[in-house]
């Protein structure tokens, strides 16, 4: 099972983003999944593989009507769209007024999107952008079908709080209560921050004392660099060398980091063979098979 879902708890930490950089390089099969219920942003910002844009019709609106008849994991390729540089997505939602449709059917995708890696026909590792969580979020059922749940925060001292009580109702929700960093549950709640690469090893030791302090359970797995040049190069709106840009260098190896750790427990066989590439033509450095 490798179901990663990525959500903040308050502004704009840069969620897809995140999960874009993470898939770009991801050393397996990926599929990005736009689970936000306020809506996606792959749609306006991304070009598909045709060069024309993505066709907003096809992905979470177009699985619901599927999921109600009952999900196959294998059945979320019928609704996956190609980036121009080749990583497969499923499209968000337009709006928020949309989510009403897929009422009820959050632990059903969950599910679909955990078993994906034992597909015998199309394996493939599901990172999914659950935008911003609250308590009443509906993303947040899809969670208890997750390997991770990482929390993507910025490093001013009122994000730092936020996710440290964020990663806390998570637990409690999560594992029934609160948990020491010895002690960690499944699914694992790890915090990402979006940092300056100059400071993010004292800010790593700093908010991983403030998790344990408060017994959240959650820790610190990686670092994304604060490139604002970098997202700009990966949404497509700036030209450069994505694959050598500080948001990129800095997201693969959070993703290394993820695999030494984890890799053995989400081995699936492989499916043929791969070549993930970054989007917008850019290979993705470190994925190539």
């Amino acid at each position: 099972m490798a179901l990663i879902a990525l959500a903040a708890d308050k502004g704009s930490p840069g969620v897809t983003t995140a999960a874009v950089a993470l898939s770009a390089v991801w050393p397996r099969r990926v599929l990005l999944a736009e689970t936000d219920p306020a809506g996606g942003d792959l749609v306006y910002r991304s070009a598909a593989a045709h060069g024309g844009p993505l066709n907003p019709n096809t992905g979470m609106l177009s699985i619901a009507a599927t999921a109600r008849r009952g999900l196959v994991p294998d059945q979320l390729w019928d609704h996956v769209q190609p980036l121009s540089g080749g990583l497969e997505v499923l499209v968000g939602l337009g709006i928020a007024e949309q989510a009403a449709g897929l009422a009820g059917l959050w632990p059903t995708l969950g599910r679909a999107f955990a078993q994906l890696a034992d597909s015998p026909h199309a394996p493939a590792d599901v990172i999914a952008d659950c935008g911003r969580i609250s308590g009443d979020t509906p993303a947040v059922e899809m969670f208890s079908q997750a390997a991770l749940v990482l929390l993507i925060s910025r490093t001013e001292p009122e994000a730092i709080a936020r996710v440290r009580d964020r990663a806390a109702a998570l637990a409690a929700k999560l594992h029934g209560g609160p948990r020491g960093a010895a002690s960690l549950a499944t699914p694992l709640i790890g915090v990402i921050l979006i940092a300056d690469p100059s400071d993010s090893a004292k800010l790593v030791h700093q908010v991983n004392d403030m998790l344990v302090a408060a017994q959240t359970g959650a820790r610190v797995v990686g670092t994304l660099a604060d490139d604002p040049a970098g997202a700009d190069q990966l949404a497509g709106r700036k030209r450069g060398r994505l694959d050598k840009s500080l948001l990129i260098r800095s997201a693969r190896k959070v993703t290394a980091d993820l695999y030494q750790q984890y890799g053995a427990a989400w081995a699936v066989p492989a499916a043929g063979p791969h070549a993930p590439h970054g989007t917008h033509g850019q290979p993705a450095a470190g994925a190539g098979r």
